[in-house]
């Protein structure tokens, strides 16, 4: 299990980092306002956005790829843990090669 986070930098664009269980970044994000499913056919594809707001994702099973602007792809599955904090700048891209259901829970700010 990994837990990542994705963020936007000071020129604008997203950028991923791992963390680590105990990294202090978590402490203050381990309150979320409730959780939703989604689930997701093979082949769905978002272009270039924001996040709409901050929130974990975590899949159940399947796989997303989040392409980021300059060109690197990230694939996580199962178990990963995603913080997702890019909600200005030009975003990333979002694919889904295989059938994919995800839990979305907003952090409470």
């Amino acid at each position: 299990m990994g837990i990542y986070r994705m963020y936007t930098g000071d020129d604008g664009q997203s950028y991923i980092e791992s963390l680590e269980p105990d990294d202090p970044k978590l402490e203050s994000l381990k309150k979320v306002s409730g959780c939703s499913l989604q689930i997701t056919q093979a082949g769905e594809f978002s272009d270039f956005h924001p996040a709409p707001q901050r929130r974990w994702l975590t899949i159940l099973t399947g796989q997303i790829d989040i392409q980021l602007a300059d060109g690197s792809i990230h694939s996580f599955g199962a178990e990963d843990l995603r913080l997702w904090e890019d909600l200005t700048g030009k975003g990333h891209r979002t694919r889904f090669p295989v059938p994919t259901v995800t839990v979305s829970m907003p952090v409470v700010d």
